[in-house]
């Protein structure tokens, strides 16, 4: 038994999420942990959802030798970037052998044979030695004891916080206050699942514990992320369609991954699209999203454009 005399913080993290499928639990499907600690590689292999996990460990296990099908229910796979990446990012994994399907929700699972047969709304099947579900993550705040802090989780189970990372609670039937002890870092609180966010939301809430005044903001703004497959896809800060949303005076500027020189040293064409985000009105970038090989060297530069609000003649 532990005694905190200053603070406790919550950093449980998350799991895979594992959505109310009939015969899901009869599969004993793999998460991304299962999926990246196996020890041989399947014959064959079904993935739910086309997220960044999906994706990622869809390429990797085919390029390790499985017959691999991915399945997501959206219209295109990665969905919360831009259109082009989606595109890119599919046309590369059907490259390598991946059957990728979209627009199509698993409806049923069965095991047959010791093979797994993913039954889809569209009276289509796929069949895989393995299945790997990656529809998303919740966070493991359940049985650890909320309710004798005062706290309950939010409906999808994250847990509520200030920009200090200091948990709300409740106080009586309504009235809702910040904890002035307790903390949350990381996926636990869903404000941006990323490792690198995660340490950086422990570095603001140990500071605030130590008395110092600071907020966490980054992780709400130009959250920097890469999508490692090949094409690889980095990105920071927004799409064009979330900055038209979000009321900027947007403009796109899109060139060719291969129109920059270090391009050629890749060996080859180089195939992928750059954009940046312009806000018009104060003439500086708002995000940036780079498709091609090693991309992910690109996106701290553009980081720094972003979040320092470089302007454009600058």
């Amino acid at each position: 038994t532990l005694t905190a005399r200053r603070a406790v913080v919550v950093a449980t993290g998350s799991s895979p999420a594992m959505p109310p499928i009939d015969g899901l639990a009869e599969a004993d499907p793999w998460g991304n942990r299962e999926a990246t600690t196996a020890k041989s590689a399947p014959e064959s292999l079904v993935v739910l959802g086309g997220g960044f996990v999906g994706v990622e460990l869809a390429q990797a296990w085919r390029t390790l030798g499985s017959d691999v099908t991915l399945i997501e229910a959206e219209d295109r796979i990665l969905s919360p970037e831009e259109p082009f990446a989606s595109e890119q990012v599919a046309d590369g994994l059907r490259e390598i052998g991946v059957e990728v399907r979209t627009g199509v929700k698993a409806s049923a699972i069965r095991v047959e044979e010791g093979l797994v047969r993913v039954e889809l709304e569209d009276d289509g099947s796929a069949i895989g030695e393995r299945l790997l579900v990656a529809v998303g993550r919740k966070p493991n705040t359940v049985e650890i004891g909320l309710d004798a802090a005062g706290v309950e989780a939010g409906e999808r189970g994250y847990l509520e916080v200030d920009d200090q990372l200091r948990v709300m609670t409740r106080d009586g039937q309504a009235h809702r206050a910040v904890s002035e002890w307790l903390y949350a870092v990381g996926d636990v609180n869903g404000r941006a699942l990323l490792t690198h966010m995660g340490k950086y939301q422990a570095r603001i809430a140990g500071d605030h514990i130590l008395g110092k005044d600071v907020a966490a903001t980054e992780d709400r703004r130009a959250v920097p992320r890469v999508v490692f497959t090949e094409p690889q896809v980095a990105a920071v800060g927004l799409t064009f369609a979330t900055a038209r949303e979000r009321g900027f005076n947007a403009r796109a500027v899109d060139v060719p991954t291969a129109g920059n020189a270090g391009a050629s040293f890749t060996g080859r064409n180089a195939p992928g699209t750059s954009r940046l985000v312009v806000d018009e009105d104060r003439r500086v970038l708002v995000g940036a999203t780079f498709v091609g090989p090693e991309t992910a060297e690109f996106v701290h530069a553009a980081t720094i454009a972003v979040v320092g609000e470089v302007p454009l003649e600058r």
